[in-house]
């Protein structure tokens, strides 16, 4: 396989970080996929036996499962005002990966049940450096993804820094969970904090 190849199949695949938190979820559990676009993360969490529901302004990406078992597809613009349209739903898993919205950040944390996790990755300021996005409106600020989820839910993973695969950028990536999730008493993974 080709570098150009291989990059584009990397591509494709679930991120680590979104599969490293959503390991331990039972099959069957109600999982989000925000901006899902060719659905990697939509096809990761139905291979893993749960029901999803996916959410993009643009769903030619997943067209094929247009009418699959345990799928639910929403075609939605989130950058029109008032256009969430899941207020009022909650989710046992919520996954956003390279997108960035500010006026809806609130309703995300929304969506994350009592018991459920939220698995974040997208791009941070400095990522102009190694390509798109560029636009500051699309970039997080330091520390922000910390510090717009933290009051409402149980942060259990943070991470800023530049990211090697499938090609460099610069991403924050968050994990957290709903304040009675069993990860609020007890870490998800072994943790060394050093002597």
């Amino acid at each position: 396989m080709g570098e150009k190849q291989d990059r584009a199949h990397r591509a494709s695949e679930p991120a680590p970080w979104v599969v490293r938190f959503l390991a331990p979820l039972e099959p069957g559990a109600r999982v989000l996929v925000l901006d899902c676009g060719g659905g990697r993360h939509l096809r990761g969490a139905l291979a893993r036996g749960h029901a999803v529901t996916a959410l993009d302004r643009d769903l030619s990406g997943v067209k094929d499962l247009e009418g699959a078992d345990n799928v639910r597809l929403i075609e939605a613009d989130l950058e029109q005002p008032g256009a969430f349209p899941l207020r009022g739903e909650v989710f046992d898993a919520v996954i956003v990966t390279n997108y960035l919205w500010r006026p809806i950040l609130g309703d995300i944390a929304a969506c994350v049940g009592a018991r459920g996790l939220l698995v974040y990755e997208t791009f941070a300021r400095g990522n102009e450096r190694c390509g798109k996005p560029k636009n500051p409106d699309y970039l997080l600020e330091p520390n922000e993804l910390l510090e717009a989820f933290a009051p409402h839910l149980a942060v259990i993973a943070f991470e800023h820094g530049l990211a090697e695969r499938p090609h460099p950028r610069l991403v924050q990536r968050l994990a957290a969970c709903g304040l009675k999730h069993p990860w609020v008493e007890e870490a998800p993974f072994p943790v060394s904090l050093g002597p």
